[in-house]
């Protein structure tokens, strides 16, 4: 019996590609092939007040192991977002440890499905393990209740990155949620604490998130960080004029700093049309949600995410829904204004009232992939804005802390 060439034997072993040399262009097979990854959604909130099972079914969410399954979402950054009007000042911090023992609960109750995660090795590992891995942001500094010790706990617990302000000034960050009321007390940007926070995260290895904070805040943590900086769920303001989108000029200094800007799918901040739908409505939305908060206050109790996220859900309603474009548009701008490098998802699933059209679960991901390849970005492009980007960030992040450690 003769006996084929060895040369002809290992191109028979190959795969595919490696034996033609050409590229993989197939959306599906790309999107199934990388390690995509979210870095926001509010999901803990259904966890802890809603006693959510991450395991069951979606329930009217976004989020669930089966929509991340379908998806091919391998990694999210679960948001442990406190509510300022319903938390006081003191009050945050046993709200932030709730939520964060709320993932964990979850992680715990699906040991063969997921697990908590806490590096851009641990990201690669676990995917490699077949499982979802779960790890944490905190949205607003807020949260550490301008305690170093705090933040630097948080981390202990499993935190990797946290957003500077939410739509709340806090006493360190300026927010652009607020920063045109006269009744907040702004900073001019950060205050000098506010710039040890930036100092302490890199020095910790916790990535610096500039979503939600006003432009010169952000332009502050610019100056400051030693470390590549993230947005974690924020959008083109050339194409959107929401306040907390970015600039241009923005997007050129987070590649500058060698960061990465993570879209958010939220319609009003993808959508002008939608934006401008959406604050036609805000006085009479405004309205109900004080008359709900007013409700709960005479029983001395927080509003329940939920119900105040059926307010917003109701009134979202009544407004189209923006085109699937609209979202895939602000990845092309992003991609093109800061390079390839420097964009990724950052879904807000969980936390917003309305997507754009095609987009309703995470189950439909794959869909950003089949779009942005249809416009001509390759497959490592889009290896880079699954998921590849933020891994690049998420390590260099890391690295810089070792080095700051080892200097003190």
């Amino acid at each position: 019996m003769m006996k084929a060439p060895f040369a002809l034997l290992l191109t028979a072993a190959l795969p595919l590609t490696a034996q033609t040399n050409k590229p993989m262009t197939d959306p599906i097979a790309v999107h199934n092939s990388a390690i995509v990854i979210d870095t926001h959604a509010d999901t803990p909130q259904r966890f802890l007040d809603n006693g959510f099972d991450f395991g069951g079914p979606l329930k009217g969410g976004m989020l669930s192991l089966d929509a991340a399954k379908q998806g091919n979402l391998d990694a999210e950054f679960f948001s442990i977002w406190v509510d300022p009007t319903q938390y006081g000042p003191n009050a945050s911090a046993k709200r932030t440890l709730e939520l964060i023992d709320s993932v964990y609960k979850q992680a715990a109750r699906h040991p063969d499905r997921m697990a908590m995660c806490y590096s851009a090795d641990d990201i690669v590992a676990t995917h490699a393990a077949g499982k979802f891995c779960a790890l944490m942001g905190i949205e607003g500094g807020h949260s550490i209740e301008n305690s170093l010790g705090l933040l630097r706990d948080y981390y202990r617990l499993g935190v990797r990155y946290m957003t500077l302000s939410w739509s709340n000034t806090n006493d360190w960050a300026d927010s652009s949620g607020d920063i045109d009321s006269t009744k907040v007390k702004h900073h001019d940007g950060l205050t000098p604490f506010g710039k040890d926070v930036v100092r302490e995260m890199n020095r910790l290895g916790m990535m610096v998130d500039i979503s939600h904070v006003a432009d010169k805040t952000f332009w502050d943590v610019i100056a400051t960080t030693q470390a590549p900086i993230i947005a974690s769920h924020s959008s083109a303001r050339a194409l959107t004029a929401a306040p907390r989108n970015m600039t241009d000029d923005m997007l050129k200094a987070v590649a500058k700093n060698n960061g990465v800007v993570m879209v958010n799918f939220y319609a009003a901040f993808v959508d002008e049309n939608y934006r401008s739908a959406w604050n036609q409505q805000e006085r009479e939305r405004k309205a109900a949600q004080e008359a709900l908060t007013a409700k709960y206050k005479t029983e001395g109790q927080p509003v329940p995410y939920a119900e105040s996220n059926a307010i917003d859900s109701e009134y979202a309603a009544k407004i189209p829904r923006p085109p699937f474009k609209s979202l895939i548009d602000h990845f092309d701008h992003i991609a093109k204004a800061a390079g390839v490098d420097h964009v990724g998802i950052g879904t807000d699933f969980d936390g917003v009232s309305a997507l754009p059209e095609g987009i309703n679960t995470a189950a439909d991901l794959p869909k950003i992939t089949q779009a942005l390849m249809a416009r001509g970005y390759s497959a490592d492009d889009m290896k880079k804005i699954l998921g590849g980007n933020l891994l690049r960030v998420f390590r260099d992040v890391q690295a810089e802390a070792q080095k700051l450690q080892t200097q003190h």
